[in-house]
């Protein structure tokens, strides 16, 4: 009997492969949404045979220099950072994606994120219907509450 190596990532159960595939046979960018335990990561990428290519990038950590109060991980936070990266994304050229979660869950976070995306202004294929509420979104479900039309419209005048 044979001894085949099983490949590290999928042991690992980091990369699924059979989805990794099918979405590099598309051609198109791609976004992945990270959320650790205190902080939201977007990114959109392009895929290559080299290795993947990051064509625009955003962390949560840029909401507490715009005066961001409470979690950086949570439905709000996730949807500014979101909105970021779609902007940053269009100001470099990307005009479409699709939503890579791998070996993730799709998530009410991960949902506010794509949203952001998506109101920024990359065409990406979406059901309306996955989306958090607008409530969820402008954080109105938290004890402390944030100015998410304000810091919005920040990220309006400072990326282009």
């Amino acid at each position: 009997m044979a001894y085949s190596k099983i490949l590290r990532r999928l042991r690992e159960e980091k990369t699924n492969y059979r989805k990794r595939g099918t979405m590099l046979m598309g051609k198109r960018d791609f976004i992945t949404v990270n959320i650790t335990n205190e902080n939201t990561q977007v990114q959109i990428l392009t895929p290559g045979m080299a290795g993947d290519k990051v064509v625009a990038s955003a962390h949560s950590r840029y909401l507490l220099e715009k005066g961001w109060k409470g979690s950086r991980k949570s439905v709000p936070a996730a949807y500014l950072t979101g909105y970021l990266a779609g902007k940053k994304a269009l100001g470099k050229g990307a005009k479409d994606a699709i939503l890579y979660t791998g070996t993730r869950r799709y998530t009410q976070r991960m949902a506010a994120a794509l949203k952001g995306v998506i109101d920024a202004g990359v065409e990406v294929p979406a059901d309306a219907e996955t989306f958090p509420s607008d409530e969820r979104i402008n954080g109105e479900h938290l004890k402390v509450k944030n100015e998410v039309s304000k810091i919005k419209s920040t990220i309006d005048t400072e990326v282009k």
